[in-house]
């Protein structure tokens, strides 16, 4: 034992001796944020830092590395200048050499350092440079990066010399540029953090006798000054990209800049815009060969190549800063002078900042609230106080994070006094019927980014009530222009909107409230539903309308639980890795729907969709799209911002091939026949590959074996045919039953059948309504004439009923074999096929059950439990019932297998057909 403890405490100091040595001592020579947090890894590494040199107090308030140097007792030494008339200052030179520093640090430094101090210690200086040296040097390095449209940006950590930006190279990071990066995103998600790591890194290379020193070339070197307000104006004869590279390149400071109006006015927010021009207001300016447009998602401009990009914010020469899309607005702040009423409410909010941010010795407008130090208790307070303070006027926590600067906040909280900041009310022309003893009202436009407008060519069909075929409402009839802008809308409102920065809780709440307005409108959805698709009243208030109520409720339930995971790797000694993974939204997601269950579809992949957060456009059925356009409307009354959901009524042939052609659309979800999925399959792989789940046609078995409860049996397997009239994706397509019950179970079957009522889908008796549409209805009665045509036995129905509408009898077919067409065929409605096996071949009928090309559902009637989940086992089908049929639920994985389709509605597998999964490694 005693042993052990010794060699655990050799092992201890080893270790320990191998931190400490090889460590040096640091003279840091700069400011800033940057500057702290290299000074404090550096620390933490072991390093002893002598010395801070750095920039005077401002105003009082000494520069973050300053005040954390002082905290720790670090000596702190504060120069305005190092020299004067080339020469170093003799008290300088004397207060630098007595740190007796090593190496000298320069993570940020504005000052000029002379090279005596440069060059005094044994390893000389090496410094941080913002660009992947010899490109971009100058102090403006971050700026020309994105000025140029470089693909890649970085930074180099060099040995000081005598020239700019020219000393030998110790080591360099590079990252990609995204297409809208501004100079924060760079500095924010790449050049901060990984720039204090590769620092410590550069340090300890040096210490332990390891630092290369690479010279640069002068191959592609290039110098560029610093940018000045005003050498920033925006020159015009450009393409977009260029003229989008150099307003972000200029973001924030200096900002780039044009003449509007007589005034400068600066750009910021930037990004290319894709897709046909928007509807706006024109804009001069000056220097630009064509106005810009004043839309609603902010100041579109025009390169000269006629392309397009989109600044969202624009700042006037007294400051004050301005959404884009504000600019014609009247009551803008930029244009009216506050009232003596909004200046006072300008100084309550603004002392409540202050009282706050305590921490902070002068307020600005660019004063950011979370930057700052604030979390989001002070969220909390700062909102009550202000209520307190500024009485009627309307603010939510989520304003702070929306405008977390003080002169955005400010700006927000007078718009939303001025009452600007309301949103239009939205204008709905209905269709009205009075019918189920209620007024109905049914939208019959285009929904897109939360308005109801007509189709862009006018044109119209008619929806038809199956149950007496009269005409409900013309309803608009989308083209592919129609999709272009629902996509547009919904890719402004993933990419810059609410939608986008919205806190998955807050997500989660408008579904609930989407939820509780379905339910309390669940007699008016559920008249709409039977009218439009024929299904029966209580089943469309039950299960249509029920379960969609009940599906939202789940997924909502969801959004502040979609988690990574952790995940352990090898380490590259002597550092360490942490890597993670990231669930994130798609994007848009196209969604096509059925007719069987209108609003019930709608409801299963639009929950997982938006739970996920992203934004959908939707193509309900041709001949049901009414209860997904009142969907639209409640939508927008539980506070959905504009374009998160678009509805597009029209045919497949024009809006659904769009949708799976969209190069802007990334999953497409789509519940229907299996030949319409194969060629949406090829669609979305020739577009751009966009990712797929497909719910699709199914030919059930439902094995019911003698030992089963035979009532139980009867009355299921009734269900499992007609229910919902048949139009049931995983309705019992075939029935097999064992020899010696056969005619028994055939007998009570035809019975029990002849006694459904059938008739008008509102009447509350009712148990079979109309087939959805007169063609389906059509093609069963051919489906029916098939079956007696190849020798199987029409014991009951298999006819239309003589009364208007499209009803058709609840049809049973017997001695069906396995070769013929309606055994191998789906009818999609009324229709029991039974086939008989033999007594106890359990093997036999399995083989024959998954002889076909569809594996969407089954089921299996025993009371032998060892039976049943030996018959689940070898089922090829995705969901299987034991003892019950149509036992669908929420929480449940839902998808078939084969040519039925892949990927899975409903449960929390349905999360992740609208999830992707990013892995994030870390060193440190």
């Amino acid at each position: 034992m005693l042993c052990r403890a010794n060699q655990l405490v050799r092992k201890f100091s080893t270790s320990a001796r191998d931190y400490y040595q090889n460590k040096l001592k640091l003279a840091l020579i700069g400011q800033s944020l940057f500057g702290q947090e290299v000074y404090r890894h550096l620390q933490k590494e072991g390093h002893k830092v002598v010395g801070v040199f750095t920039v005077p107090d401002k105003n009082g308030k000494a520069d973050p590395l300053a005040s954390a140097a002082e905290k720790d007792g670090t000596p702190v030494f504060k120069f305005s200048r190092w020299r004067v008339k080339g020469k170093t200052l003799p008290e300088v030179i004397d207060a630098y050499k007595s740190v007796g520093a090593q190496l000298n640090v320069l993570p940020f430094c504005t000052q000029f350092i002379p090279m005596d101090v440069i060059d005094n210690p044994q390893h000389g200086s090496i410094i941080y440079h913002p660009s992947i040296l010899p490109r971009h040097r100058g102090a403006s390095a971050i700026n020309w990066t994105l000025i140029h449209g470089d693909k890649k940006a970085g930074f180099t950590i060099f040995w000081a010399d005598d020239g700019l930006d020219t000393g030998p190279i110790l080591l360099q990071r590079e990252c990609d540029v995204g297409p809208n990066d501004t100079v924060d995103d760079l500095y924010n998600r790449f050049l901060f953090p990984v720039g204090i790591k590769a620092m410590v890194e550069a340090v300890q290379l040096i210490a332990d006798g390891k630092a290369p020193r690479i010279p640069q070339s002068e191959e592609g070197a290039t110098y560029e000054g610093i940018q000045k307000k005003e050498n920033a104006q925006i020159p015009w004869d450009q393409p977009a990209s260029a003229l989008h590279n150099w307003i972000r390149g200029h973001d924030k400071v200096p900002g780039a800049w044009a003449t509007i109006d007589g005034q400068m006015v600066t750009f910021y927010g930037s990004s290319l815009l894709e897709g046909s021009v928007p509807p706006g207001e024109e804009l001069a300016i000056k220097g630009a060969a064509k106005p810009g447009l004043v839309t609603k998602n902010g100041l579109v401009l025009f390169g000269n190549d006629e392309k397009m990009l989109l600044v969202r914010n624009l700042q006037f020469e007294d400051g004050r800063m301005i959404p884009a899309s504000k600019y014609f607005s009247t009551g803008d702040i930029s244009t009216i002078e506050l009232t003596e009423e909004e200046k006072k409410m300008a100084e309550d909010i603004k002392s409540t900042w202050k009282g706050i941010l305590s921490n902070v010795a002068v307020l600005e407008d660019t004063t950011d609230f979370f930057k700052s130090g604030a979390s989001s208790m002070d969220v909390v307070r700062l909102i009550e106080e202000i209520k307190q303070k500024c009485a009627g006027l309307e603010l939510q926590n989520e304003d702070v994070y929306m405008a977390p600067k003080l002169g955005d906040f400010i700006q927000l909280a007078v718009r939303r006094h001025r009452g600007e900041d309301k949103e239009e009310e939205l204008a709905i022309d209905y269709v009205s019927k009075e019918v189920n003893h209620m007024t109905v009202k049914m939208p019959y436009q285009c929904f897109i980014n939360g308005q109801f407008v007509d189709a862009e060519d006018g044109k119209t069909e008619d929806s038809i009530n199956p149950t007496d075929g009269s005409v409900i409402a013309k309803v608009s009839y989308a083209t592919a222009g129609d999709v272009d802008k629902a996509v547009a809308a919904a890719k402004d409102a993933f990419e810059l909107g609410e939608w986008g920065r919205m806190n998955a809780r807050e997500r989660g709440r408008l579904m609930y409230r989407l939820a509780d307005l379905m339910e309390e409108h669940q007699e008016e959805l559920a008249t709409i539903e039977t009218i439009d698709s024929g299904a029966v009243y209580t089943l469309a208030l039950k299960t249509h309308i029920g379960m969609s109520v009940q599906t939202f409720r789940y997924f909502a339930g969801w959004c502040d639980k979609i988690q990574g995971s952790t995940i352990p790797i090898n380490h590259a000694r002597p550092n360490r890795n942490l890597t993670f993974t990231k669930k994130e939204p798609l994007g848009v997601c196209a969604i096509i729907i059925p007719w069987n269950y209108p609003l019930m579809m709608l409801a299963w992949k639009s929950a997982a969709c938006l739970a996920a957060g992203n934004t959908l456009v939707l193509k309900p059925a041709q001949v049901t799209p009414l209860t997904a356009l009142k969907f639209a409307e409640l939508s927008v009354k539980a506070g959905f911002p504009k374009g998160v959901i678009n509805i597009l009524p029209g045919s497949g042939s024009v809006a659904g091939k769009r949708l799976s052609e969209h190069p802007d659309i990334r999953k497409l979800g789509f519940t229907g026949s299996t030949p319409i999925g194969k060629q949406i399959m090829k669609s979305c792989a020739a577009s751009n590959l966009k990712k797929v789940s497909l719910e699709l046609g199914g030919k059930s078995p439902l094995i019911i074996f003698n030992d089963c409860d035979l009532d139980k049996a009867v009355r299921m397997g009734m269900g499992s045919v007609f229910f919902n009239k048949g139009e049931n994706c995983i309705a019992a397509g075939r029935l097999f039953v064992e020899e010696s019950i056969h005619d028994e179970f055939v007998r009570r079957v035809v019975e029990e059948t002849s006694k459904m009522k059938i008739g008008d889908p509102l009447d509350r008796s009712t148990d079979h309504g109309p087939q959805n549409h007169k063609a389906h209805m059509e093609k069963l009665l051919e489906y029916c004439e098939t079956g007696v045509k190849e020798g199987a036995t029409l014991v009951y129905g298999g006819r239309q009923v003589c009364r208007p509408g499209f009803f058709m009898e609840p049809t049973i077919f017997t001695d069906v074999e396995d070769h013929m067409y309606i055994a191998r065929e789906e009818s999609f409605g009324p229709v029991m096929v039974i086939s008989k096996f033999k007594d106890g071949d359990v093997d036999g009928v399995l083989e024959r059950a998954n002889r076909t090309e569809y594996g969407l559902a089954s089921g299996v009637f025993t009371k032998d439990i060892n039976k049943a989940l030996y018959v689940s086992d070898k089922l090829d089908a995705g969901t299987v019932f034991i003892n019950t049929y149509n036992k669908t639920d929420v929480a449940a994985p839902f998808g078939g297998f084969k040519q039925s389709g892949f990927g899975k509605d409903l449960g929390e597998e349905a999360l992740h057909e609208y999830l992707r999964t990013k892995a994030v490694t870390v060193e440190y």
